[in-house]
Protein backbone atom coordinates (compact mmCIF):
# COMPACT_ATOMS: atom_id res chain seq x y z
CA UNK A 1 0.00 0.00 0.00
CA UNK A 2 0.55 3.31 -0.72
CA UNK A 3 -0.21 6.44 0.38
CA UNK A 4 0.01 10.04 -1.69
CA UNK A 5 -0.40 13.29 0.06
CA UNK A 6 -0.63 16.43 -2.15
CA UNK A 7 0.20 20.06 -1.18
CA UNK A 8 0.48 23.47 -3.05
CA UNK A 9 -2.75 24.36 -5.01
CA UNK A 10 -4.63 27.20 -5.01
CA UNK A 11 -6.06 30.46 -6.70
CA UNK A 12 -3.61 31.85 -8.93
CA UNK A 13 -4.13 34.95 -11.81
CA UNK A 14 -3.54 33.73 -15.49
CA UNK A 15 0.18 33.86 -16.08
CA UNK A 16 1.24 32.92 -12.66
CA UNK A 17 2.66 29.87 -11.31
CA UNK A 18 2.42 27.45 -8.88
CA UNK A 19 4.44 24.25 -7.38
CA UNK A 20 2.62 21.26 -6.31
CA UNK A 21 3.87 18.52 -4.21
CA UNK A 22 3.55 15.05 -3.51
CA UNK A 23 4.49 13.05 -0.39
CA UNK A 24 4.78 8.81 -1.21
CA UNK A 25 4.49 6.82 2.28
CA UNK A 26 3.96 2.62 2.61
CA UNK A 27 5.33 0.76 0.39
CA UNK A 28 7.55 3.27 -1.98
CA UNK A 29 10.40 1.01 -2.54
CA UNK A 30 8.53 -0.35 -5.41
CA UNK A 31 7.04 2.92 -6.63
CA UNK A 32 7.76 3.04 -10.29
CA UNK A 33 5.69 6.02 -12.31
CA UNK A 34 5.29 8.99 -9.88
CA UNK A 35 3.22 12.19 -11.07
CA UNK A 36 0.40 14.12 -11.53
CA UNK A 37 -3.23 13.61 -13.58
CA UNK A 38 -5.79 16.30 -13.03
CA UNK A 39 -9.22 16.68 -13.70
CA UNK A 40 -11.46 19.75 -14.87
CA UNK A 41 -15.19 19.96 -14.20
CA UNK A 42 -16.98 18.02 -16.93
CA UNK A 43 -14.34 15.99 -18.02
CA UNK A 44 -12.20 13.07 -18.04
CA UNK A 45 -9.40 12.68 -15.69
CA UNK A 46 -5.99 13.11 -17.96
CA UNK A 47 -2.46 13.17 -17.63
CA UNK A 48 -0.22 15.98 -16.59
CA UNK A 49 3.00 14.66 -16.32
CA UNK A 50 4.96 11.32 -14.95
CA UNK A 51 8.55 10.27 -14.24
CA UNK A 52 9.51 7.05 -13.97
CA UNK A 53 12.09 5.61 -11.28
CA UNK A 54 14.97 5.84 -14.42
CA UNK A 55 13.96 9.14 -14.77
CA UNK A 56 12.57 9.68 -17.85
CA UNK A 57 9.24 11.96 -18.11
CA UNK A 58 6.34 12.16 -20.25
CA UNK A 59 4.46 15.17 -20.28
CA UNK A 60 1.01 15.47 -21.93
CA UNK A 61 1.46 18.35 -24.65
CA UNK A 62 -0.54 21.12 -22.51
CA UNK A 63 2.12 20.49 -20.09
CA UNK A 64 5.23 21.01 -22.34
CA UNK A 65 7.64 24.08 -22.10
CA UNK A 66 5.61 25.45 -19.19
CA UNK A 67 5.30 22.68 -16.04
CA UNK A 68 8.13 21.12 -15.17
CA UNK A 69 8.28 17.80 -12.98
CA UNK A 70 11.05 16.55 -10.49
CA UNK A 71 11.52 13.89 -8.64
CA UNK A 72 12.90 13.60 -4.99
CA UNK A 73 13.83 9.49 -4.82
CA UNK A 74 15.07 9.67 -1.22
CA UNK A 75 12.13 11.53 0.41
CA UNK A 76 9.24 9.57 -2.00
CA UNK A 77 7.96 13.29 -3.19
CA UNK A 78 7.57 14.44 -6.47
CA UNK A 79 7.11 17.97 -7.58
CA UNK A 80 4.94 20.21 -10.32
CA UNK A 81 6.45 23.22 -11.15
CA UNK A 82 3.62 25.10 -12.92
CA UNK A 83 4.41 27.89 -14.97
CA UNK A 84 2.45 30.46 -17.18
CA UNK A 85 -0.74 29.21 -15.78
CA UNK A 86 -3.83 29.41 -18.29
CA UNK A 87 -7.48 29.70 -16.86
CA UNK A 88 -8.09 25.92 -18.82
CA UNK A 89 -5.38 24.86 -16.59
CA UNK A 90 -8.03 25.08 -13.77
CA UNK A 91 -8.85 21.44 -11.90
CA UNK A 92 -8.30 18.92 -9.49
CA UNK A 93 -4.93 17.42 -9.47
CA UNK A 94 -4.13 14.42 -8.31
CA UNK A 95 -0.72 12.88 -7.68
CA UNK A 96 -0.29 9.33 -9.27
CA UNK A 97 1.88 6.88 -8.25
CA UNK A 98 2.62 2.96 -9.84
CA UNK A 99 4.29 0.31 -7.43
CA UNK A 100 5.26 -2.67 -9.84
CA UNK A 101 5.04 -6.22 -7.85
CA UNK A 102 6.49 -8.55 -10.21
CA UNK A 103 4.74 -8.14 -13.90
CA UNK A 104 1.71 -6.49 -11.75
CA UNK A 105 1.36 -2.58 -11.37
CA UNK A 106 -0.67 -1.07 -8.81
CA UNK A 107 -1.98 2.30 -9.26
CA UNK A 108 -2.50 4.50 -6.36
CA UNK A 109 -3.97 8.33 -6.10
CA UNK A 110 -4.33 11.28 -3.96
CA UNK A 111 -7.22 12.63 -2.88
CA UNK A 112 -6.47 15.48 -5.26
CA UNK A 113 -5.70 19.48 -4.89
CA UNK A 114 -7.75 22.39 -5.98
CA UNK A 115 -5.86 24.75 -8.69
CA UNK A 116 -7.84 27.73 -10.04
CA UNK A 117 -6.50 29.67 -12.64
CA UNK A 118 -8.52 33.21 -12.84
CA UNK A 119 -8.44 35.26 -16.33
Amino acid sequence: QVQLVESGGGLVQAGGSLRLSCAASGSTFSLNNFGWYRQAPGKQRELVAVIRSDGVINYADPAKGRFSISRDGAKNLVYLQMNSLKPEDTAVYYCYGEVVVGNLGYDYWGQGTQVTVSS
